[in-house]
């Protein structure tokens, strides 16, 4: 028997109207909710992976040294797009990667699949891995005994592979160049199987990628008439501080007295620091602090007052306290380099100390202190480049915290009387690597060579130094560089410290000279 259904009252169907009517404020509201739902299901997961950074630790301090980042990424390049652009780019990298400019890669890294560089560090910076460059840039490099010997990478050493002008000249290049437009980039990324999910394709589209060219336009405006002044750095060399006056301080070259604006000099060599505290540092000796010296070396690197990372610049301060250079491969004749060693202590050791069997000793009069160069006479480029100027905007650095403020900056006259611990890594020679080896260094200075190829890392065993022939300027090499001494910065000349010495007599001194 079917079930009679109870009378509805009009108070009932009133109840009903109403529940229908609110019906659209129901679904509208639950619509809401769910979109604010969405929004924190989705959106607070992007923004925190746009927002703060990271950064990766290295527990190995050899491998922070080379892989670790020192805060220096706000001047960089995402990772994304280090690995595309030899893609891009053909013509330059001649379908190899970032050798062409002589980067080097660490054993077992390999550059087609994604590594980077030694002397490339990475910092996650609002959701986006960048990478720019730390301390092991420039102090690593390699040596072969011959053509055919395996290649040794060698950490605290100059880099004799890095051309650091023809890569940035490289970036100024491509700043407008239509293949670094998002589309291009993009492309290369998917082709490369870098894959992007639907919203970082639109960050990167809209605020990644175009940041990138602004920054490199920026750094053209900045850069570009500096570099079109100075002759090409070539491989191992950096003008230290112009770029320094007109990045970190908005100078600009025509403020720059003539005098001052070419400062190129060799990479220096970075071994035993703790026997260097409170020597006169920089070529120049323009500062006693290693803490300065460190971390003025950090600002060249693209680090600035906001995003200097202390800790990671310190731990790699700390490890090349200690760090000694591999002895050298040489072994000249014991005759000779016993008569060597008794010229050299009468002629060089004040200045620069000595080689005793295993260890280097520094001692000397006048080790670690600036000689005038009215007495040394060597090329004044790199030595004028440093003001008074720059110096004053220098003490304005990190004036807010005691720890890290530059005081002690100065002016010098001269060159530093440096230690030559590891010399036989640190050719070629003179502060602007003028003179290829230490056989040319001990000639009359007009007898040493007009031009010369570096770049090279074959050890001359009868020289000292790497093989280096002689060049013609302007004409095409099949490999390094033609340094050209008659260029403003390049001169060869001073230094004239044992040229008078008899053939025999030199040839003794360099016997002992090769077991540095």
């Amino acid at each position: 028997m079917r079930r009679q259904e109870p009378p509805v009252t009009a108070v009932q169907q009133e109840a009903r109207r109403r529940r229908w009517r609110r019906l659209p404020l129901t679904l509208l509201a639950l619509a809401v909710g769910v979109a604010g739902l969405l929004v924190l299901v989705i959106g607070l997961p992007t923004l925190w992976r746009y927002s703060g950074e990271s950064v990766h630790h290295y527990a190995d301090p050899e491998t922070h040294f080379r892989h670790g980042s020192i805060g220096s990424e706000v001047s960089g390049l995402p990772v994304r797009l280090w690995r595309v652009l030899p893609s891009l780019f053909p013509e330059v990298f001649d379908d190899g990667h970032f050798e062409v400019f002589g980067f080097l890669y660490a054993p077992g890294d390999e550059a087609s699949g994604g590594d980077l560089p030694i002397g490339v560090g990475t910092r996650q910076v609002r959701g986006v891995e960048i990478a720019w460059f730390n301390c092991a840039l420039c102090h690593v490099g390699t040596v072969r005994e011959s053509p055919d010997a395996p290649v040794r990478q060698i950490a605290g050493m100059p880099s004799n592979n890095l051309d650091l002008y023809g890569f940035i000249d490289f970036l100024l290049e491509i700043a407008d160049d239509p293949r670094l437009a998002p589309d291009s980039v993009l492309a290369a990324m998917d082709e490369q199987g870098q894959s992007l999910g639907w919203i970082e394709r639109r960050v990167w589209r809209h605020a990644v990628l175009p940041r990138v060219r602004e920054g490199l336009l920026e750094n053209r405006a900045l850069l570009g008439p500096l570099l079109a002044v100075q002759p090409a750095w070539g491989p191992g060399r950096v003008d230290t501080f112009n770029p320094y006056k007109l990045i970190q301080f908005g100078m600009e070259v025509a403020e720059l007295e003539e005098a001052e604006r070419i400062g190129t000099s060799d990479f220096p060599a970075v071994f035993l620091q703790r026997p260097r505290q409170g020597m006169e540092l920089h070529w120049d000796g323009n500062n006693a602090s290693l803490q300065e010296r460190n971390l003025s070396a950090a600002i060249g690197a693209g680090v600035t007052e906001e995003s200097v990372d202390h800790r990671a610049i310190e731990r790699v301060a700390d490890w090349l306290l200690d760090l000694e250079p591999p002895p050298s491969p040489y072994r000249p004749d014991p005759e000779g380099v016993a008569a060597g060693q008794s010229l050299y202590m009468r002629h060089c050791a004040d200045c620069h100390g000595y080689q005793d069997g295993d260890r280097y000793v520094f001692e000397g009069a006048r080790l670690g202190r600036v000689e005038p160069n009215a007495r040394l006479g060597v090329d004044p480029a790199r030595l004028d480049s440093y003001t008074e100027t720059l110096r004053r905007y220098q003490l304005t650095l990190f004036d807010d915290d005691e720890r890290y403020r530059f005081r002690h900056f100065r002016k010098t006259d001269g060159y530093a009387n440096l230690p030559l611990d590891g010399l036989w890594l640190r050719a070629p020679y003179l502060h602007n690597g003028a003179v290829p080896t230490l056989y040319d260094l001990l000639l009359p200075p007009e007898e040493r060579p007009e031009a010369f190829v570096r770049g090279l890392d074959v050890l001359d065993a009868e020289k000292g130094g790497f093989v280096a022939p002689a060049c013609t300027p302007g004409e095409p090499l099949e490999a390094g560089f033609c340094f050209d001494t008659s260029q403003p910065g390049n001169g060869r000349l001073g230094h004239d410290y044992g040229t008078e010495l008899t053939p025999e007599e030199r040839s003794a001194l360099l016997d002992y000279l090769l077991t540095f």
